[in-house]
């Protein structure tokens, strides 16, 4: 079997596929977690194990003792802190897709949500529109939403957020191609800025509790934005939205 001896240190073939089955969990879980908030809480991870290492050296005892008794409990509050960035990994990899991407809606289905999101917006008629990709979205469909089932069209969709129809209130949900169903509620994200409506909280929501793509058309200004992450990309026109579908699905 293969092993590496240099300068006292060996290294065989168990310890090389451990290395590298780390670096690639670090690996995946930074990749997971950068852009979002859970980098400002590692950050404070960080300062407070620096925090107590140095506690430690210049004899500071009752901070040093505080300290341990915090990290004595670390799991549980890593649990807490990323519970939802640890729900989003475990459900990407429950999808089987962890190291690959899915093509979710051709070019001319794209072109359909591109259409009627860009009309809607004339119109200054509010949507949301949800794009399912590897995380199911079952349980919303059926918190409240009316299932569908139906061919995706540019006509269906601006039918059902049309004013005073049945089915204008809510989300729609677009999985594997098909319209699934409308009328479905939506967690709502919880931001502070106060120029964020419903509709652009239940799509930041949604982004942040999987990893769905939202579209939202606001109802008071005519605009079209797109909720990736937990992040909101406002103003789009025609070419940028496909664009930024195009690239994401």
């Amino acid at each position: 079997m293969f092993t590496f001896h240099f300068d006292g240190f060996s290294l065989d073939w168990h310890d090389v596929v451990d290395i590298l089955l780390v670096t690639a969990l670090l690996y995946g879980m930074i990749a997971r977690i950068r852009g979002t908030r859970a980098v400002a809480a590692v950050l404070g991870l960080l300062v407070l194990t620096l925090l107590y290492l140095g506690a430690g050296r210049l004899g500071l005892y009752a901070i040093t003792w505080l300290l341990q008794s915090f990290f004595a409990s670390l799991f549980l509050v890593v649990v807490i802190l990323f519970q939802q960035d640890i729900r989003m990994a475990l459900s990407v990899i429950g999808t089987r897709r962890f190291w690959g991407r899915r093509k979710v809606l051709n070019e001319a289905l794209l072109d359909e949500i591109v259409g009627a999101s860009m009309e809607l917006a004339r119109n200054k008629l509010g949507a949301l529109i949800v794009l399912e990709r590897l995380v199911p979205l079952r349980d919303m469909v059926e918190r409240g939403g009316v299932r569908l089932d139906a061919h995706l069209s540019q006509e269906l969709l601006r039918t059902i957020f049309a004013k005073n129809t049945p089915l204008h209130d809510g989300a729609v949900i677009i999985s594997k191609g098909e319209i699934t169903a409308a009328a479905c509620i939506l967690p709502l994200a919880m931001v502070r800025r106060q120029s964020f409506g419903t509709r652009h909280r239940a799509a930041l929501g949604i982004t942040e509790e999987s990893d769905a793509v939202a579209v939202v058309v606001s109802e008071e200004r005519g605009e079209v934005s797109v909720a990736i992450k937990g992040k909101l990309t406002k103003n789009l026109d025609a070419v940028k939205l496909k664009r930024v579908l195009s690239y994401v699905l």
